[in-house]
């Protein structure tokens, strides 16, 4: 039996005036005064995390800063490689709208938990659907590439609720009734033993933020 370790970190609270705002995979800062704030919780992740381990981050700045952080409380500090396939939800041509404007310009009926319902594809964008069909795909590749590896990826809450949906074999509508808050962490397993393989959650939101959506 293999079993491929995954450790998931959704990145730190962006600045307020971004949160005002559809960002999706747009690069926007993280907040300083909360990261500044919140040392404990890098100390506690940088003595949780594995080691060794292979590290990844997304595009974004926000989930290299959350790395880095981790990497200034304690925990040896590595250059992560880059995996665009766990970047968050691209929002399309809803990209820098107020939230108040969105609810216009959709097609179907608004998710209990979330402004989009699973299968609503912006122009331009993603739909959920999308989401997790993209992340699946590279977390399987992920696991393929570093077969009984711990890998520590930082993402963002949408590819990270999208990686639980992938394990549990959920659809979008169903994913999104799952929280991921920021620096909280999220554990998924991929077990291969020849025959087959199979994933398995091991825990969602440990070491869970309270900290506003972003």
């Amino acid at each position: 039996m293999t079993i491929t370790r995954f450790w998931l970190i959704r990145h730190a609270l962006v600045e307020a005036t971004a949160r005002a705002r559809v960002y999706g995979n747009q690069d926007v800062p993280v907040c300083q005064q909360t990261m500044a704030s919140q040392l404990a919780r890098y100390t506690e992740l940088a003595g949780l995390l594995p080691r060794p381990a292979v590290w990844l981050v997304t595009p974004l700045s926000r989930t290299r800063d959350t790395a880095r952080a981790i990497f200034a409380a304690g925990y040896p500090a590595v250059e992560p490689a880059v995996e665009p396939s766990l970047i968050e939800q691209d929002f399309g041509d809803f990209h820098g709208l107020a939230h108040a404007e969105v609810p216009a310009l959709l097609t179907l009926p608004a998710h209990d938990f979330w402004p989009l319902a699973g299968a609503e594809r912006p122009p331009g964008g993603e739909s959920v659907e999308d989401v997790i069909a993209r992340v699946g795909a590279g977390l399987d590749r992920l696991a393929d590439a570093h077969a009984g590896k711990d890998v520590v990826a930082v993402s963002h809450g949408g590819a990270i609720r999208a990686a639980v949906a992938h394990a549990l074999g959920v659809g979008a509508d169903a994913a999104l009734r799952i929280s991921v808050q920021n620096l909280s962490l999220t554990r998924l397993e991929r077990h291969d033993n020849g025959a087959g393989r199979a994933w398995r959650v091991v825990s969602v939101n440990e070491i869970a933020e309270d900290l506003p959506p972003g």
